[in-house]
C-alpha cells in the first residue's frame, strides 16, 4: 500500500468525512493514511511549509499556497446559513468594529477573510484557538470574537450576542454559498496519485451520507465534550453536496472569494490554476 499523509481537524464534520477512507470502510486504490490531527490554523501552517500530501485548509491559507497545491472537487466545507458569527458581550454596531479589539480564530482562516473582506477598518485583532474565543470575549479580554464551527450552537447559552453573521453577509453579496475549507493535494504528487486521491475521498464521503452512524464512534473519541444532537447539527450545518463535489457553483463560489479579496487588497495576486482538473 502507498502511504499518504492526510491533515484534518478533530471537528465532527472532517471525522465523519475521513473515517471510511482512513479505516478502509471503502475501496481505498491500495492507499493508506497517515493521519495528522490539529485544529484549522495548525493544518493552515503545515501546509504554509509544504509538509503533508493532502491537507484540510481554510481557503484564506489556500491562497498563500496555490503554488504548491490544487484544491480537490470533493471534502469541502461550503454552504448557506453556516457562516461565521461575529459576537460580543455588549451591544456593539457594525460602524464601531474599527474602534473594538476583535479575537479570531488564526489569521489565515477564511473566517478572517470574510471579516476583512466586509470590514477592511476593523484592523485591532488578536489570534485565539477556536474554542477559547467565547472565554476571551466574556474575561474581557478582547471586546468581540470571530466564532466557528459548533461555537455556533453555544454562544447564546453564555448571554453572547451577535454583531453580524458574516455568512449572511456574504450570501446577500453573491448570492452563492460561503466557502469555509477545502481539501488540498500536494502538486509534488504524480497527477494519476491526486485524482486517485480524489475519488477515494468521494467515496469515504459518499459512504457517510449513506451510513451515517457508522462513524458516530470517530467523531466522538474527537469530539467528547459534544452530545449527540449537537455532533449532528454541526455535520448537518457543514456536510452537504458541496462536499461531495464542489461543481460549478461551488467553484465559483471559491473564485468570487479570490477576486473580491484581491480587489480589496486584502489578499496578493494568485496562480490561476487552483483546481485539480
Amino acid at each position: 500500500m502507498q502511504k499518504i499523509s492526510l491533515g484534518f481537524s478533530t471537528c465532527p464534520n472532517d471525522t465523519f468525512i475521513f473515517d471510511a477512507m482512513v479505516h478502509h470502510k471503502i475501496d481505498t486504490e491500495d492507499l493508506d493514511f497517515e493521519v495528522i490531527l490539529g485544529d484549522v490554523e495548525e493544518l493552515n501552517n503545515k501546509a504554509l511549509n509544504n509538509v503533508l500530501d493532502v491537507t484540510k485548509i481554510s481557503y484564506h491559507a489556500y491562497s498563500k499556497i496555490a503554488n504548491n497545491y490544487l484544491l480537490l472537487d470533493s471534502g469541502s466545507a461550503l454552504g448557506y446559513k453556516n457562516g461565521p458569527l461575529l459576537i460580543s458581550k455588549k451591544k456593539i454596531y457594525s460602524d464601531e468594529l474599527h474602534d473594538v479589539k476583535i479575537a479570531i480564530p488564526g489569521l489565515n482562516t477564511t473566517a478572517n477573510l470574510l471579516l476583512s473582506i466586509a470590514f477592511p477598518e476593523a484592523k485591532n485583532k488578536k489570534e485565539f484557538l477556536f474554542s477559547d474565543i467565547e472565554d476571551a470575549i466574556l474575561d474581557n479580554e478582547v471586546d468581540a470574537g470571530l466564532i466557528i464551527h459548533e461555537n455556533r450552537f453555544t454562544y447564546k447559552k453564555k448571554d453572547l450576542k451577535k454583531i453580524i453573521d458574516l455568512g449572511e453577509y456574504w450570501e446577500k453579496e453573491t448570492g452563492l454559498p460561503i466557502p469555509l475549507g477545502g481539501i488540498a493535494v500536494n502538486k509534488k504528487l504524480e497527477k494519476d496519485l491526486q485524482l486517485k486521491i480524489n475519488r477515494v475521498l468521494k467515496r469515504s464521503v459518499e459512504y457517510a451520507f449513506k451510513n451515517p452512524k457508522s462513524a458516530y464512534p470517530y467523531i466522538k473519541q474527537h469530539a467528547q465534550e459534544m452530545e449527540e444532537d449537537v455532533i449532528y447539527k454541526h455535520i448537518e450545518l457543514y456536510v452537504n453536496n458541496f462536499t461531495v463535489d464542489l461543481g460549478t457553483d461551488g467553484r465559483k463560489a471559491i473564485e468570487i472569494l479570490y477576486d473580491k479579496a484581491i480587489s480589496l487588497g486584502v489578499l496578493p495576486k494568485m496562480n490561476k490554476q487552483i483546481f485539480l482538473t
